[in-house]
């Protein structure tokens, strides 16, 4: 039966610290916070008190449990005082010195049965422990930013923690509303040891100039539907506390990917450690706040500028649902547009399938009859390459093969006129590579569309080494006047959103494969404790555990990092035929 924990202590009163004791006073345990000193615990007392009074403006608590709340805590600025408590949480910030001299103390002060946790984030809790005269007492707790909000709890067993010990608290988080997930003492848990190598590879994007900061941020917010951009997130969790984390999961795993990009400690160095400064990849109005106002980068973000080319009309290569999709979005936006397809079968599908669409968005009130039937008569299907002459754009959405698409380019320089611009959305191909196949290297560019291209707002827009200027900023411009969001950046393996997503999940893959922690376990983890719509086991399912892997070959192949290397259980899977929800068996089966 699991212990009856009545009191506990907190030990650290920042914003995290603060977060914790409002979760165990919220759920009816006495708690002793502590500081270290009278001004400290001051300032504690009053995050606690900001972070209820939100909580009460919003209709979280009433002013009776307000007052409830608050009075089942104790102040102090002494540790002698958690004598008493059954269990001592430690908040302090992420210094191993610090964390074990703490631990030394408390091992001296609390009961012989009181339980000792660390909320570190980063730090080996079995480091911690041995700090102590009873490590088997000691395990990690650790809570989300910010506690109140966050479900998710890791809960960090040593390999001297007493099962009793990890039962407990394991039971308590559970009692307190949390999903508590028990794994072992590696660096980055499960949360961060994803979370981070992503961010990392973002901060490495944002310092070779390949893309601007927020074209980063709303290409994984916009495409991959995550609740804050990579860089953005970085200056939330502050700078400081990522260069520690990562420079502790390097110096344990030696993964290069992990290593912390030189511009973080530049930036650390310097005072500009996110919001809490007031500066970091963004600026903000004031130290602490989380409104951005322009910098010196903001510029950027329409770095290319020059003249624009006009564009009325536009012309589709391809049938599929992609192609489908894309023919309909300039259609409502205004577009005269000419489609080609294979036979006049396929020529009739594609009108058949936007006809529905249409009269489903007018059904739905998204679209007005008049709207349906501008869009529907801006149309003109054929079987017939030539017919794209007197377009000012055509957009290639055919099958994935290098060698088709190259034929069709040479096709497209032959037919279209002079001043066209020619262009690919192809995913995962280099856009030079159709590039030079035409006498107009400097026409062509890549649209990279998300599926379904009606509904997701982001565009991918890829120049290559030799794309002229006026052809980004055209294609820039007309993606918004179709009401998409265009970010730019170079013709490299992945592009944006491909290369930060898809070596998270393979990274979660390595971790089971390692038997770490479970597929459930890891998915809890990353959609709880950091916000993602899906899990990577879910994500991998869905997209396709063969496109996984092929996009993951062509990053490897592309940056020869040994860390995105295919990891093998994804390549036997695949190999078996377990390709995820599309055959009704992948890391999960399906009905």
């Amino acid at each position: 039966m699991a212990r009856d924990f009545v009191t506990v202590g907190v030990i650290g009163l920042g914003t995290m610290g603060a977060g914790i004791v409002e979760v165990f006073a919220r759920s009816g345990l006495s708690v002793v916070a502590v500081e270290v000193s009278p001004e400290a615990v001051e300032k504690g007392e009053g995050v606690l008190r900001r972070s209820t009074d939100r909580a009460l403006s919003r209709g979280k608590l009433t002013e009776e449990q307000q007052t409830e709340l608050l009075g089942r805590v104790r102040f102090s600025s002494d540790l002698a005082d958690l004598a008493e408590c059954d269990l001592v949480v430690e908040a302090v910030p992420e210094r191993l010195d610090l964390k074990r001299d703490i631990f030394a103390r408390l091992d001296q002060i609390v009961k012989p049965d009181a339980i000792l946790a660390t909320n570190t984030s980063s730090l080996s809790v079995t480091e911690i422990s041995v700090a102590t005269e009873h490590p088997r007492r000691v395990v990690g707790m650790h809570f989300f930013n910010p506690a109140p909000v966050q479900k998710f709890v890791e809960v960090i067993r040593t390999v001297v923690t007493d099962d009793s010990v990890v039962e407990d608290v394991k039971a308590l988080a559970e009692r307190i509303g949390k999903m508590p997930v028990v794994i072992g003492d590696k660096a980055g848990f499960i949360a961060n040891a994803l979370l981070f190598g992503y961010l990392n590879h973002a901060v490495d994007m944002f310092e070779s100039r390949y893309a601007t900061r927020e074209d980063i941020d709303a290409a994984m917010q916009l495409g991959c539907g995550l609740p804050m951009g990579p860089l953005a997130l970085m200056d939330l969790i502050g700078l400081d506390t990522a260069y520690e984390i990562l420079d502790t999961m390097y110096k344990q795993g030696r993964d290069r990917l992990h290593a912390p990009s030189p511009i973080l400690k530049q930036m650390v160095t310097g005072g500009l450690k996110g919001r809490k400064t007031g500066r970091g990849f963004y600026t903000y109005d004031q130290a602490g706040s989380s409104t951005v106002v322009a910098d010196h980068l903001s510029s950027l973000a329409g770095a290319h500028e020059g003249g624009r080319r006009t564009v009325k009309t536009v012309g589709v290569v391809g049938s599929g649902t992609m192609a489908t999709g894309i023919v309909e979005v300039f259609a409502k936006a205004g577009y005269a547009v000419t489609y080609v397809a294979r036979s006049e079968a396929k020529v009739e599908a594609v009108k058949a399938n936007i006809a529905k669409s249409l009269e489903k968005a007018v059904q739905r009130g998204k679209l007005t009859a008049d709207g349906r039937d501008a869009a529907a008569a801006l149309l003109h299907g054929t079987t017939t390459l030539e017919d794209l002459a007197h377009v000012d754009l055509v957009v290639e959405a055919v099958v994935e093969d290098l060698q088709v698409k190259r034929a069709l380019f040479e096709n497209l320089d032959e037919i279209c006129k002079p001043d066209a611009i020619l262009a690919t959305t192809t995913s995962s191909l280099p856009v030079i590579e159709c590039a030079v196949a035409t006498k107009r290297p400097e026409d062509v560019v890549g649209i990279h569309f998300f599926n379904p291209a009606q509904i997701m707002k982001l565009v991918e827009v890829v120049h290559t080494v030799a794309t002229s200027d006026d052809v980004v900023a055209t294609v820039q411009d007309l993606c918004r006047a179709i009401g998409k969001h265009p970010v730019t950046c170079g013709d490299r393996a992945g592009f944006i959103v491909n290369a930060l997503l898809f070596p998270y999940p393979h990274d979660a893959v390595k971790m089971l494969e390692a038997h770490y922690a479970s597929a459930d376990d890891i998915d809890t983890a990353m959609k709880t404790g950091c916000g993602y719509p899906m899990g990577p086991f879910e994500l991998l399912d869905a997209v396709g555990l063969d496109v996984s892997l092929a996009i993951q070959r062509e990053l490897y192949l592309e940056f020869r990092e040994r860390g995105f290397a295919p990891a093998p259980l994804l390549e036997h899977l695949v190999t078996a035929g377990y390709l995820g929800r599309k055959v009704g068996r992948g890391f999960r089966t399906y009905a």
